[in-house]
């Protein structure tokens, strides 16, 4: 369903956003070099990155990576992508038996009808805003607006999302703007505020500043 090849991609924009955070944010000036050729990378197709998340909501990594296996197996497929047929191929039971709860296998259902049905309109977000992608994704049951963030990041690699929901974007902005002190949403939006238009860029270079606590990718 996703017009993307398998393998890795990276932004055409990563350099050039390097170049405007670091003119224009003392933080960014200092942290990005921090991590040398590191860059966001993208793979996989859209499918089943949602359907991913969906499996991982409130679980370990471990445990999602679990899941997901027991889940390709009984598809019968590569673990690494699983498409909207081959769930709504199997049995509530089938789905149940790998591991997911009735409220995941609703939302995995959900998710794949919308697909199937052609509700979301993968080949053609490409030139559709942010905000018409989200609100796509967030009429899917199980989906809110923090995953469609991710997804924009992550997998669409769009170049200016802020993601105020995000607890790992608040710690970083936090720890590197306000030493450590407690950041209102208000505050955040207003540090965020001055990377536009390389939102995404600067909150992953968040990320990494907290790793191994906060994982970017």
């Amino acid at each position: 369903m996703s017009p993307r090849a398998p393998g890795l991609v990276t932004p055409e924009y990563w350099d050039e956003a390097c170049k405007h955070l670091g003119k224009r944010d003392r933080v960014m000036r200092k942290l990005i070099p921090r991590f040398g050729e590191a860059r966001l990378q993208s793979h996989g197709d859209a499918f089943t990155t949602l359907a991913r998340s969906i499996v991982g909501q409130q679980v370990s990594v471990k445990a999602a990576q679990a899941v997901w296996a027991r889940l390709a197996e009984r598809i019968g497929g590569a673990p690494g992508r699983i498409q909207p047929g081959d769930v709504l191929g199997l049995e509530s039971g089938d789905l149940r038996a790998a591991g997911l709860s009735m409220r995941k296998v609703d939302y995995l259902r959900d998710l794949a009808v919308h697909f199937d049905a052609g509700s979301v309109h993968v080949r053609t977000w490409a030139s559709m805003e942010d905000e018409a992608i989200i609100d796509e994704l967030v009429a899917i049951r199980g989906i809110g607006r923090w995953t469609a963030e991710m997804f924009l990041i992550f997998y669409l690699m769009r170049p200016d999302v802020l993601p105020l929901d995000d607890a790992g974007l608040i710690k970083g902005i936090s720890l590197n703007y306000f030493s450590g002190e407690p950041v209102s949403r208000a505050e955040a939006r207003e540090v965020g505020d001055a990377w536009a238009p390389f939102r995404t860029v600067a909150t992953w270079y968040l990320w990494r500043s907290l790793e191994p606590l906060v994982g970017g990718d």
